[in-house]
């Protein structure tokens, strides 16, 4: 193990196209090869496409108001830091530790997802193995240079990039070929019973939370800006292409699947409630194009993802709980990085977080699996409701300490409309998420608190840092708004 170093600091090695396979790795996950099923069977097709719609608008509302902030001030800390400077800071310790936590269970939620994966081959073998093998591999990669871990974090998302490309092109030639057959009804499933809408407000904002699950990860270019090159440069770049891409790849695969397999159809209801890989809504595609192999390719490349999203999310929680503890809202003790540049005690913590997804030895899998998935979709949308206040005051206090929008090295659109937008958005379906637990006869307290918990432990956090430190909202005047200077080492 190389030398701690207190004084050592994060290297700037991530160019333009780590960034963007960082962020697509993160993002490409379960949430689009297992979870897409869910979303169609739960609300149709076109309840699925205009949730993906809505929450891929908000993406990028939120993306340009992250690029602002991240030029302006790029560093690893991202979301805490910006909640400091232009909120109060008790927000802002808030948020690290939300966002620290939501990674965190993350990749343990990936690796739980793993063993349904290598199930498919090796039933016999004992799930737990897997996870543990799995989250070694993850651990080993992040615990090397950052340069190493962005080369292996681009090979990873490259081969996603690559079978979803396949995955679109035998799509539409399967909707074209149907088309072309002779009284054939190409978008039937479109209008199949209830179809494109079914199951409601409560449908579409369980879907809504489930999308926004699967767009998890684009804000970690936030977190990357610490180590990247030219951050004035590569980070307005990097998001311009990132969310294009995200949105292309989730609304095109969402389309195909809603066209070619019934949103009712037994297997896609079977694949949302079991998990099983042999009925992907991606599978279902390849046999109908007459692919038998399919359950097997698409097994390795789930199992491709699976391991690329954990590798972010390893790499973004671990850098976000150093940057808390360099600015002493963590144990100094996390704030030590190797000769290399690496935070390996942060690492440690962070991989012992990860280690819940072992919990499947003692607790069944789909209990363990749920509970994570409802963590951390709720964590995520926390960590997007802090990027729109942010932004919105720290815009606020910039134009009100005197200088001019036009000297932005990134200037976010539609403001102030974006981040409004986000913040409301972001607010209903928090809170509508599963309403329906509170109207019957008998209130289900579990599923309410599987639902929320990370709510008002994320309150909690915050009320008490203001209450101990007596912080208050930081005035629009007194804001920390010059431009943090680059260092390149």
């Amino acid at each position: 193990m190389s030398e701690m170093n207190e004084h050592a600091h994060l290297k700037r090695k991530l160019g333009a196209r780590h960034l963007n396979m960082i962020a697509i790795g993160g993002s490409i996950g379960t949430g689009l090869f297992l979870a897409s099923g869910s979303t169609i069977s739960t609300a149709g097709p076109g309840g699925a496409l205009l949730a993906y719609v809505l929450i891929g608008i908000m993406i990028y509302f939120l993306m340009t108001s992250l690029g602002e902030l991240a030029t302006h001030n790029p560093t690893s800390g991202a979301f805490f830091t910006y909640g400091n400077k232009y909120v109060e800071e008790g927000f802002g310790f808030a948020l690290g530790w939300n966002y620290w936590y939501n990674w965190a269970i993350t990749v343990a939620f990936e690796l739980v997802a793993a063993q349904w994966i290598m199930a498919f081959w090796f039933p016999e073998i004992p799930g737990f193995w897997w996870s543990l093998l799995f989250l070694i591999v993850i651990f080993a990669i992040n615990a090397m240079s950052v340069r190493t871990f962005g080369e292996s974090e681009f090979v990873f998302s490259l081969v996603k990039v690559i079978a979803i490309i396949i995955f679109i092109f035998i799509g539409f030639a399967t909707i074209l070929k149907i088309m072309l057959t002779p009284n054939a009804l190409p978008f039937a499933n479109w209008t199949h019973k209830d179809a494109p809408f079914v199951g409601g407000f409560q449908a579409m904002v369980g879907v809504a939370m489930i999308a926004g699950f699967s767009f998890q990860g684009t804000e970690m270019v936030g977190v990357a800006a610490g180590e990247s090159k030219d951050p004035h440069k590569t980070i307005p770049l990097a998001i311009k292409q990132i969310f294009w891409r995200i949105l292309l790849f989730y609304i095109v695969c969402i389309f195909i699947i809603g066209t070619l397999v019934s949103y009712d159809d037994p297997r896609l209801i079977q694949a949302a409630s079991s998990n099983n890989i042999a009925l992907s809504p991606f599978t279902l595609l390849y046999e109908k194009a007459g692919f038998a192999f399919a359950a097997g390719l698409m097994n390795a490349v789930i199992l491709t993802a699976i391991l690329s999203a954990g590798n972010s999310g390893m790499y973004s929680s671990t850098r976000m709980l150093w940057d808390m503890a360099e600015e002493g809202s963590a144990p100094r003790w996390f704030a030590k990085l190797d000769k290399r540049g690496v935070p390996m005690r942060a690492l440690y913590a962070t991989t012992a977080i990860a280690a819940l997804s072992l919990l499947t030895s003692f607790m069944g899998k789909q209990e363990i699996y749920n509970w994570l998935l409802n963590m951390s979709g709720m964590c995520g949308f926390i960590v997007w409701l802090g990027i729109a206040i942010s932004h919105y005051r720290f815009r606020k206090g910039y134009v009100a300490q005197g200088y001019k929008i036009e000297n932005l090295a990134y200037r976010a659109k539609f403001f102030p409309f974006a981040p409004w937008f986000a913040f409301i958005l972001c607010s209903i379906i928090i809170l509508g998420q599963n309403y329906q637990a509170l109207l019957g006869a008998k209130i289900d307290w579990l599923s309410l608190l599987a639902t929320y918990i990370t709510l008002p432990l994320f309150l909690a956090v915050w009320l008490s840092y203001k209450w101990i430190y007596k912080t208050k909202l930081i005035p629009y005047n007194e804001m920390d708004v010059k431009p943090m200077q680059d260092d390149e080492s």
